[in-house]
């Protein structure tokens, strides 16, 4: 099993005409990735570039064709709300948003028109997401993923890749990997990602790699402590960032005494997680944390 998306996962590329979407189409679709549809109001043609992949103005004409479910976003930021929501109108409910820097306004916008709903939004400002040997909707190095049962959450790209890479030498293979992105408003949560594991019967251990800024580390503890029910590894990165200070991505700034890596590192060894002073670390502790 995995979670959000799998092998049958039909993917509509919205921002397709770009130099940076086709190319990254390009790698997904070597993967093995189904992209059904690229949408970009600029085509002039019935093909994405020289893949062999539909081209649509629209995104609903692409649902109607081609039975899009998933909708993966390289939109510019000026025009990313606009893009998610076409999806949200188009019945998708499955978006992953690697736009950055969409408006904070805008984002807040959209999670209140998500409220409730069974919509999974991935990002902004993120990687993507993999299923390994399955599916990867995003921009993630597909070669450094096995298969397995090791479920990856990250607010950061490079880290992710970074600790995959351990857990794969160490012979950890991963179910799916999840970049929730660096943004002050997320799509999808730590929590929002965990619950999902959770349920995945395949899943027997979790990843977590948070850095400083906001409190949603801090939730996750909380979740952990009382729901989650399987082992969990994490990273906090950051610990030397100076108060007050933007560092990397824009929800990763300290303000008012919240969002410390000290305060997430003491929120998650209170909720039994298992906290890696460096990455290199991470792969023992998992290994570890499942023997016990």
């Amino acid at each position: 099993m995995s979670i959000i998306i799998n092998s049958s996962s039909r993917i509509a590329v919205q921002g397709a005409a770009g130099v940076e979407g086709q190319f990254h189409m390009s790698e997904m679709i070597k993967y093995g990735t189904k992209i059904v549809a690229g949408i970009d109001p600029a085509f002039q043609t019935d093909k994405v570039g020289d893949l062999d992949v539909p081209a649509y103005t629209t995104l609903k004409k692409a649902v109607e064709e081609h039975n899009a479910d998933t909708s993966l976003i390289f939109v510019p930021a000026p025009f990313a709300y606009d893009a998610i929501m076409e999806a949200l109108y188009c019945g998708i409910k499955k978006i992953i948003v690697i736009t950055e820097g969409i408006p904070v306004n805008d984002m807040m916008k959209i999670k209140q028109y998500t409220k409730g709903s069974d919509v999974v939004i991935v990002g902004p400002n993120c990687p993507g997401l993999i299923t390994p040997g399955e599916c990867k909707a995003g921009i993630l190095p597909g070669h450094i993923f096995k298969k397995g049962s090791i479920g990856v959450i990250s607010r950061s790209g490079t880290l992710t890749y970074e600790i995959v890479q351990h857990l794969t030498e160490a012979g950890l293979g991963q179910s799916t990997c999840v970049g929730i992105g660096g943004d002050p408003v997320q799509g999808s949560t730590f929590v929002d990602i965990l619950k999902q594991f959770n349920a995945d019967d395949d899943t027997k251990a979790v990843v977590m790699l948070g850095e400083i800024g906001g409190v949603e580390e801090e939730k996750a503890a909380d979740y952990i402590r009382d729901h989650f029910t399987k082992p969990v590894a994490a990273f906090i990165a950051g610990k030397s960032a100076p108060p007050g200070k933007t560092m990397g991505h824009a929800g990763a700034i300290i303000s008012a005494g919240k969002g410390t890596a000290e305060a997430k590192i003491s929120a998650l060894k209170e909720a039994g997680v298992a906290v890696a002073v460096i990455p290199d670390d991470i792969a023992d502790l998992i290994k570890s944390e499942l023997n016990k």
